[in-house]
């Protein structure tokens, strides 16, 4: 397995990784930069998040029916001309459009891109999913640190400027060393009302998500997220009718990607809500600057390297749910540190540390448990796995910032928020590792 392949493919994760929570911080100065009314800032926040997690698994089967490597070719050609286009943009619509864009070239790269490191890896999946798990883990913790950077220091036209050279680059090595696979599923049947339906249901759960976290608009977001559940039933409905579904009847019945699934949403259900609520904490409490609360979240990204990478020989003598559930554990033992400290900064770099450690080992396990599936599966079981990552963002954040919202006596909000994350984390790690279906 070249060595470049996997690095440019798991670059392709973290770019659009990092896209979700990189332009986040530069909100207000987008804001003041267009003369926008601050009504804005909502959703310019969530457009990119709603169309990545919205469209991920009908990217997976775009890339199953005209090839994968296609698919991710015309997924950065899009992802790159979206970021000219925001660069250049002139007003707050222009610039809403250009992230729901990149959110969906984002959602069509990332399956394909997994499909294509799978393939290419062989005998070395665990050292490539380590790599590609480290890559998702360190963007998803490092986005605000590096959208406050760009925009502190170039302004917030950076945040979408960078992505031009760094995705031609990525066009250019794509194109020379990654080869096409073998043949996936020419012409298979693309179920357009399945994708409508799904889209539907995860765009409205991730947008009331993102509302039902600001008090006055939190009924608007409840039953947004109401309905996004009642239409994801008519969904499981449709596909149990369809004659081509969008999730393959294998994937459905697949207990490996099922509990790669609950995995990868509990990942980042307990360590976004976390490193959101801590640099609430930091910042409205403690006072710090974005760009200092965003430094003391950093050894989260730095950990899940490490803990990514501690997987790797620990795959040939333990079982994944194990090491998985090892990994949660530590999520949660993060968590409690945060709760006992209430915070601080110290706390926050030490928790941050125990949890990136845990974050990068449950993500190898999720990823690998949920992507032991027949070879023509394994573009479906991507999307699933990353639609899952992101609507546990969305529900998690939004959960565990309500709690926090709600002082109960002698009990602060945030630590209480923090160890009912602790508790969900350990809950889970109790059900992989017991699980007989996994066994």
């Amino acid at each position: 397995m070249p060595p470049v392949v996997v690095l440019v493919l798991c670059a392709v994760q973290f770019v659009d990784v990092l896209g979700v929570t990189s332009t986040t911080t530069a909100i207000p100065a987008v804001l003041d930069g267009l003369d926008a009314a601050g009504s804005a800032a909502g959703p310019l926040a969530v457009a990119y998040p709603m169309f990545f997690g919205g469209l991920l698994v009908l990217g997976a089967r775009l890339g199953d029916r005209y090839g994968s490597r296609r698919v991710l070719l015309a997924g950065v050609v899009v992802f790159t001309a979206a970021a000219v286009a925001g660069g250049l943009a002139q007003g707050v619509g222009q610039l809403l459009v250009v992230r729901a864009v990149q959110g969906g070239a984002a959602a069509v790269c990332v399956p394909s891109a997994l499909r294509l490191l799978l393939v290419a890896a062989g005998r070395d999946r665990a050292g490539a999913l380590a790599l590609w798990s480290a890559s998702g883990a360190v963007a998803g913790a490092a986005g605000f640190l590096v959208g406050g950077l760009l925009t502190d220091v170039w302004g917030w036209r950076a945040v979408f400027w960078v992505n031009v050279p760094i995705g031609v680059l990525l066009l250019a090595v794509l194109l020379r060393t990654v080869p096409a696979p073998p043949p996936e599923s020419p012409g298979a049947h693309l179920d357009l009302p399945g994708a409508a339906l799904l889209i539907g249901a995860v765009m409205a759960v991730v947008a009331g998500a993102s509302l039902v976290e600001a008090p006055g608009s939190r009924p608007a977001g409840a039953a947004l997220v109401v309905a996004g559940a009642g239409v994801g039933l008519l969904f499981a409905h449709q596909q149990r009718r369809s004659r081509g579904p969008l999730v393959p009847a294998g994937a459905v019945r697949s207990a490996h990607l099922r509990a790669g699934t609950v995995v990868s949403f509990v990942n980042t259900a307990t360590t976004s809500s976390a490193a959101v609520l801590a640099t609430l904490v930091l910042q409205d409490r403690l006072g710090a600057s974005p760009l200092e609360a965003g430094l003391s979240l950093l050894p989260i990204s730095v950990a899940a390297v490490a803990g990514s990478a501690a997987t790797r020989p620990l795959t040939a003598r333990l079982p994944m749910p194990v090491i998985g559930g090892a990994g949660l554990l530590g999520i949660g033992a993060g968590n409690v540190v945060l709760a006992a400290t209430s915070g601080s900064t110290a706390g926050v770099v030490a928790g941050g540390t125990v949890i990136g450690l845990g974050l990068g080992a449950a993500s190898v396990a999720g990823n690998a448990i949920g992507t032991q599936v027949a070879s023509d599966l394994e573009g479906s079981a991507s999307g699933v796995l990353n639609t899952g990552a992101q609507l546990g963002t969305a529900l998690g954040v939004a959960a565990l910032v309500l709690v926090a919202a709600g002082d109960l006596g002698p009990v602060p909000g945030p630590v209480l928020a923090w160890a009912v994350a602790a508790a969900a984390a350990a809950t889970c790690a109790v059900w992989l590792v017991r699980s007989p279906a996994l066994r």
